[in-house]
């Protein structure tokens, strides 16, 4: 495998869908791991150390749940689960486990190609060129070294969580309509998709030490959408 080449890690317990998934991945030019339990995909991800994660849900030891918040617990790598569970309950569990991103079964190739570069596209915001860090209160976000800190202290943050408030940070003083952070952060072809934001917000909110009655950083403007004040 190229040094270049971006790896994935496709975790399924079925071995069809494995086998098309890998197929499709690698026309891509992507590098391709696969693991058809979810302890044989920590082990594999451990080993292998993948750019990004295709995380089936149902698994026979282990669900996909499990093994996305077992990831997060050492990782920021981008999930994206790949399911056959279509309602929404599902998808916001999904995002709270720590995944980026969510396809459900079946699928297109060029609709798994697209979410793949999205999310990848939300990553690499943290390898842009050297921007000076943007403060406000005691909220520092270093967009050049991809590093957020509250008070000194270090945030850990998700790749979407990241580039939503860089999103939010590189336009201080501007109120962003939940349509345009959708368009940025996910693609135009995720602008409806609200619980997405919402989600993705309240994890965020969570991790700076916000509450729903204690908006230190991020202001909310009800059915319109989200700012960060500037400083004078």
């Amino acid at each position: 495998m190229s040094a270049r080449q971006t790896s994935i890690l496709v975790v399924d317990d079925d071995v069809h869908i494995l086998r098309m998934m890998q197929r499709i991945l690698e026309l891509e030019g992507y590098g391709v791991f696969t693991s058809s339990n979810g302890e044989a995909a920590l082990d594999t991800f451990d080993m292998q150390a993948p750019d990004l994660v295709l995380l089936d849900l149902v698994m026979p030891d282990m669900d996909g749940y499990t093994v996305c918040q077992r990831i997060r617990e050492f990782s920021q790598t981008p999930i994206i689960i790949v399911s056959v569970k279509n309602d929404d309950g599902e998808k916001v569990q999904g995002l709270d486990s720590g995944a980026d991103g969510y396809i459900t079964k079946p699928f297109s190739s060029k609709v798994l190609a697209a979410q793949i570069r999205a999310v990848l596209r939300r990553t690499d915001l943290c390898i842009q060129r050297p921007e000076p860090p943007f403060i406000y209160g005691d909220l520092m976000v270093d967009l050049a070294r991809h590093r957020v800190t509250v008070a000194g202290y270090e945030v850990n943050l998700t790749a979407t969580e990241h580039a939503l408030l860089t999103y939010l940070a590189r336009n201080a003083g501007r109120l962003l309509t939940s349509v345009q952070i959708l368009e940025k952060v996910w693609g135009e072809d995720h602008t409806g998709e609200t619980h997405l934001l919402q989600v993705n917000m309240a994890r965020l909110r969570q991790k700076l030490g916000e509450s729903a009655g204690n908006a230190r950083y991020i202001l909310t403007r009800p059915g319109i959408g989200y700012m960060i004040p500037q400083e004078a």
